[in-house]
């Protein structure tokens, strides 16, 4: 009985992140990594979601998932909303596999951190009003950080602030606030709380 509930409750956790990834509108390449489900079970699960969400209209995007790191330096609001999410992302030990030197590639996509990625991401599209980066860039986000071969984590040199930076740059890390004379808003007031809640999910 115990072997059975834990495969229950295993078969369950998948079910729920893809879901989660669906409502996200994640790709079905993306679901399958990250849940190990086949493509026939995604499908049946999208068309489950739209019957019981009364057929409420879901892109499903095609194609292949993001591939460019430059999306998140293309702009200052970008750079500062990347910074947002890996900072939400840490909080939620989704990068927990990035803390080692040589970040082992079968670590990079499970059930649990997907799970986690989710928590992230909806915390992060609380805290801003109009987000910039989707769902599969947020996935893409977090895989380049964890290889950490093209992005990184580092902080600020003129505030300790964590940033998203490019390791083939050559510029100094520097946030917006302490790169330009006008002060960049602080983030809204509910981040604490956010904090709070993240690390307890994550326990």
């Amino acid at each position: 009985m115990r072997i059975s509930d834990h495969r229950y409750q295993r078969d369950r956790q998948r079910l729920d992140v893809a879901v989660q990834f669906i409502e996200h509108e994640a790709r079905t390449q993306t679901i399958r990594q990250w849940t190990g489900l086949t493509d026939d079970r995604i499908r049946k699960l999208y068309r489950s979601y739209l019957m019981e969400h009364q057929g409420r209209p879901l892109p499903r995007h095609r194609g292949k998932s993001p591939q460019q790191i430059a999306h998140f330096m293309r702009t200052a609001r970008l750079r500062q909303e990347s910074a947002l999410l890996a900072s939400l992302c840490l909080l939620a030990d989704v990068l927990g596999a990035a803390r080692s030197p040589v970040p082992p590639v079968r670590a990079q996509h499970s059930v649990q951190r997907g799970q986690q990625l989710c928590q992230a991401y909806d915390a992060y599209q609380s805290l801003v009003m109009r987000p910039a980066i989707s769902f599969e860039h947020a996935v893409f986000l977090v895989t380049a950080l964890t290889r950490g071969d093209e992005l990184h984590l580092a902080p600020c040199v003129g505030c300790g602030a964590l940033l998203v930076t490019d390791r083939l740059s050559l510029r100094v890390p520097r946030c917006a606030g302490c790169g330009s004379p006008a002060p960049v808003p602080a983030w809204p007031a509910t981040l604490p709380a956010t904090e709070q809640k993240l690390r307890s999910a994550a326990r």
